[in-house]
């Protein structure tokens, strides 16, 4: 089985863990330390908010500027409702609008970005739609 690690530059780490914990999302102690908190999003994709120092030895070059968007993060949902819920609760928690909802025929998405300014996309599909 694989696992998605998705490494993020951050500001403040703690501020992390609170942002992802307000969307229902758990910390992994196990992944985690002084620098890099890991958030669990499901059994197999964790999100690494690293503090940007810890995040530029792993690089080469420069961190996107802020402003930029350097990624989509693109996660499903189980349903419309849950699209918007995430939302919500990211807004809620300290994040800001990314995109309008988009509504097309047997599918419903939605973004926010993160305090950092990444952007995460939500997405669902109705199962009646794709098969």
């Amino acid at each position: 089985m694989r696992s998605v690690f998705i490494n993020l530059p951050v500001a403040d780490t703690e501020a992390s863990k609170a942002f992802y914990a307000a969307l229902g999302f758990q910390h992994s102690p196990a992944f985690s330390d002084e620098q890099t908190t890991c958030i669990a999003i499901s059994e197999h994709i964790y999100v690494m908010a690293m503090d940007r120092s810890r995040f530029q030895g792993f690089i080469t070059g420069e961190i996107a500027p802020d402003g930029s968007t350097e990624v989509l993060n693109a996660l499903s949902c189980e349903s419309r409702e849950e699209v918007y819920q995430l939302i919500t609760k990211a807004l809620e928690a300290g994040g800001r609008p990314w995109k309008p909802a988009m509504d097309m025929e047997g599918m419903y998405g939605g973004s926010f970005q993160d305090p950092d300014g990444h952007v995460w996309e939500l997405m669902w599909m109705d199962p009646a739609a794709t098969g």
